[in-house]
């Protein structure tokens, strides 16, 4: 017969694996962000350039939009009024202190044009954004040293765009989503987008199984 500690080891055991079932049926995505077909892609505007590798950021970014151009369910947007998501990304670099230079302006980009196999995209982003909570907006202040304490890994984040709530900036409104793991944005398979591509998928097939 089963003592009374073990009796209780194992309802905590049980209850355990319900929170762990529950709190992953949470994590699935909402309808509206399913049907989002746009997305802008930007650096962490918190993120200061790195010292150690000024253009981490930068190659982040750009790899992300290659790895979603690959996929081909979304359209790359350049700004944030024409983005039904925005993907924010940072590099880490294992460190929690390392000197960074702020009041760079990190999302200014040139013109481009990138072919892929589902086709491409053809834009730029200099000067300043016609509205103000725009992440694509490459305001800068004086560039000056500091150090920044903090983030470790790799970062990827997901909010809804401004086509939502044009009167609110939209990373001011809390994450829809959010992935932070060692490498999670290293080329080539920029594992990342490859866990939020399995997150909507997911997602689908539980909405699916729902029905109207």
């Amino acid at each position: 017969m089963l003592s009374r500690r073990s009796l209780a080891v194992t309802a905590l055991f049980l209850s355990c694996l319900a929170a762990s079932a529950k709190d992953k049926k949470k994590n699935l995505l909402p309808a509206d962000v399913l049907q989002a077909q746009t997305v802008l892609v930007v650096i962490d505007p918190n993120a200061g350039m790195s010292v150690e590798d000024p253009n981490a950021n930068r190659i982040a970014r750009e790899d992300v939009e290659k790895a979603l151009m690959k996929w081909g369910r979304f359209s790359l947007a350049m700004e944030g009024s024409t983005a039904d998501l925005i993907i924010t990304v940072q590099k880490g670099n294992g460190k929690t202190v390392q000197p960074t230079i702020s009041g760079v302006p990190v999302n200014n980009r040139p013109v481009v044009f990138e072919p892929t196999d589902s086709g491409g995209r053809i834009g730029g982003r200099q000067g300043t954004s016609g509205n103000a909570g725009d992440p694509s907006n490459p305001q800068s202040s004086a560039p000056e040293p500091q150090l920044a304490i903090g983030q470790t890994q790799d970062m990827f984040v997901v909010y809804r765009g401004n086509k939502v709530d044009p009167n609110t900036a939209p990373l001011d409104s809390p994450p829809v989503w959010r992935y932070t793991a060692k490498d999670a944005l290293q080329s080539p398979g920029v594992p990342a987008v490859e866990v939020f591509r399995q997150l909507i998928a997911e997602s689908e097939k539980q909405q699916a199984t729902k029905g109207p």
